[in-house]
């Protein structure tokens, strides 16, 4: 037989590798939408062939420009044949537009159905970024003006501190990275930025500590030594008490023994208050916070010490 790499074949758990799917998401798309036909093993254990790679990389790209998946087949046979097929509608808001209408209505299942539908086909920084993110604002903005609304908003936030502290606490075993020591700042009673920045830092690796609303600065040098932390990083969405970049903070910076971080939105306000009191503003784009973290503990990473050589 000659074994070209058009007649390889691969298992599940490669075929998963290679396209950086998970073999549960796979087997829903086989099984919903037809978009893969695996062949069987006498034994029934599914095989999978180049091309097929190919075509699940080709369905994350059209996913990630917005097209939702009970559409991708669609687009793909349209592809093949040469025929245009009309720009589909912007899925990420309609998305947030459901669980808008099912936080109005208190309704937690409905939540939970989109939710856990967004998570089966996009990773879980696509569905913070591009979903819960937005989302947050748009009820932020909403209590401004609608009686009600102030309800709705501890409602969708209650909702999602249960959803996030279990993913904090299942992807916890997984990660093996430098630990973080992640607080609100004092008067900060909201923790889903927080919890949103926490997911997003074990997305890339590393390991948190979360205390959580309202936590007093000259606290945090202390715990960061006890728990081996590698930095602090606080979260700040409301304007500071006057006094408290300049000295509580600068305190905490000239104590902690490692780097301190401040994001969120009062971190954009005040970037030069928190600069000059030795910490780092992040702002508000979890990602790129994650990414500038991850790139000052590689450079603040202590060297191993030189022995010493014994004069012979």
């Amino acid at each position: 037989m000659i074994n070209t790499a058009a007649q390889e074949q691969f298992s599940m758990r490669t075929f998963a590798s290679l396209t950086g799917m998970n073999a549960i998401t796979l087997r829903a798309w086989e099984r919903r939408y037809g978009l893969i036909r695996p062949t069987r093993t006498p034994a029934g254990h599914r095989l999978y062939t180049h091309e097929q790679v190919e075509r699940i990389r080709r369905v994350l790209a059209l996913v990630e420009r917005g097209v939702p998946i009970s559409r991708v087949g669609e687009q793909l046979d349209a592809e093949k044949a040469g025929t245009p097929v009309p720009a589909s509608h912007d899925a990420w808001r309609e998305h947030r537009e459901q669980m808008l209408a099912a936080t109005a209505r208190f309704d937690e299942a409905e939540l939970d159905r989109i939710y856990d539908g967004a998570l089966a086909v996009h990773p879980i920084e696509h569905v913070t970024q591009r979903l819960l993110v937005p989302l947050l604002a748009s009820l932020g903005e909403r209590w401004k003006d609608l009686t009600g609304a102030i309800a709705e908003e501890h409602f969708f936030a209650s909702y999602l501190r249960s959803k996030l502290g279990a993913r904090l606490q299942h992807r916890m075993r997984y990660a093996t990275g430098p630990r973080l020591l992640a607080a609100c700042a004092p008067a900060e009673m909201h923790e889903i930025g927080l919890l949103l920045f926490a997911v997003e830092a074990q997305a890339a690796g590393m390991r948190t500590v979360v205390l959580g609303a309202n936590t007093p600065l000259d606290e945090l040098a202390g715990v960061r030594r006890r728990s081996d932390c590698s930095a602090v990083v606080l979260s700040m969405s409301v304007d500071p008490a006057p006094l408290l970049l300049e000295q509580e903070l600068a305190a905490l910076v000239r104590e902690a023994g490692a780097p301190v971080f401040v994001g969120g939105p009062a971190a954009v306000r005040h970037r030069r208050a928190i600069a000059a009191a030795g910490a780092i503003p992040v702002g508000v784009d979890l990602e790129d916070g994650v990414r500038l973290i991850t790139a000052t503990l590689k450079r603040h990473r202590p060297q191993p010490r030189m022995r010493s050589r014994k004069s012979s």
